[in-house]
């Protein structure tokens, strides 16, 4: 399991770095790709909740060679550190389509039994940048279901801190939502201490939503957003998603505070209030970012290119 040598199937962006990772992490790549963003051009049906065929997704071309065994596939999403991936027998969802998460098991268990691909189904839990039908994959989040979460903070970098905020919000670009973690990973602590807010209000580590290496962090007022119409969501794994508005955009209104890990950092805003001098235009920020789109790929090649920043939705070009 922990050969470093995945088959070469799942390789596309990366090169000898993705040839350099465990086996594990490049299955968990591969499968991630293929079924979050590449699914429809690889010929594969995603169904209600976002569910395909194990047998289809394990013969598709970006994971076919890897040749990963049925016992290798179950190790590899019960101990994903992300809980990435649901894993359930086909029957289970025949039997329960009108209650996909309360009636489905959606973790490696006992009740997965059998020795047979044909008899599962596989999902990628969020960061879809394809269609797929929510049903069975996503819960609302509402104040009528009392399912609003304490915390929700996006994490990202000083970088692409300055590109949200010429940008009016975060955006959602390529992909179907933006991400938000309902808490802080491990190891993380709010630079306020007041014991007042949301940042401060103790709750176990987030597993998912957000990167480890996060600096900047950008907590949401909910019930605002929620109120002003803004519909928020939460994957089985725990991350709260959004659309934003019809743009894809969530407005810096909607900022709760803003605070900076690094050491002197502090508080970068507060209560939806632009930072003095901090103008946002809206029409210059698309000039700027059309204008780094069409001057190289991800690495910068040909002009300034795409910026490298550290965001946890990783497919958005300037980081947002």
């Amino acid at each position: 399991m922990s050969s470093r040598r995945g088959g070469g199937a799942g390789g596309g962006r990366g090169g000898k770095y993705f040839a350099d990772m465990p086996r594990e992490q490049q299955i968990s790549r591969a499968l991630s790709r293929l079924l979050r963003h590449s699914a429809q051009q690889e010929g594969l049906k995603l169904g209600k909740g976002g569910y395909a065929a194990l047998v289809d997704v394990l013969n598709a071309r970006p994971v076919k060679g890897f040749k990963i065994t049925l016992p290798e596939l179950k190790n590899l999403i019960a101990s994903n550190d992300k809980q990435r991936f649901s894993l359930i027998l086909a029957s289970s969802l025949q039997e329960g389509s009108e209650k996909i998460e309360s009636e489905i098991p959606t973790s490696i268990t006992e009740q997965l039994d059998s020795d047979d691909p044909a008899d599962y189904l596989i999902r990628a839990n969020q960061g879809h940048s394809i269609q797929v039908d929510n049903e069975g994959l996503l819960t609302a989040i509402t104040e009528e279901a009392g399912n609003v979460p304490e915390v929700c903070v996006h994490g990202t970098d000083e970088a692409a801190w300055e590109w949200i905020l010429k940008g009016g919000g975060l955006r959602k670009f390529s992909r179907n939502h933006i991400h938000f973690a309902a808490g802080l990973p491990a190891g993380f602590k709010s630079v306020v201490q007041d014991g007042g807010d949301i940042g401060e209000k103790e709750a176990a580590p987030v597993i998912s939503g957000m990167r480890k290496s996060s600096t900047v962090l950008i907590y949401v007022d909910l019930k605002k957003a929620l109120g002003k119409g803004v519909k928020f969501f939460k994957s089985e794994n725990g991350v709260i998603l959004t659309e934003g508005d019809g743009k894809g955009l969530l407005s810096y209104e909607f900022f709760k505070r803003v605070e900076s890990r690094k050491k002197g950092g502090g508080v970068l805003m507060s209560d939806g209030e632009l930072p003095e001098g901090v103008k946002v235009d809206v029409e210059a920020w698309e000039k700027e970012f059309a204008g780094r789109r069409q001057g190289g790929g991800r690495g910068g090649r040909g002009g300034r290119g795409r910026a490298r920043v550290n965001d946890d939705s990783r497919d958005v070009l300037a980081g947002f």
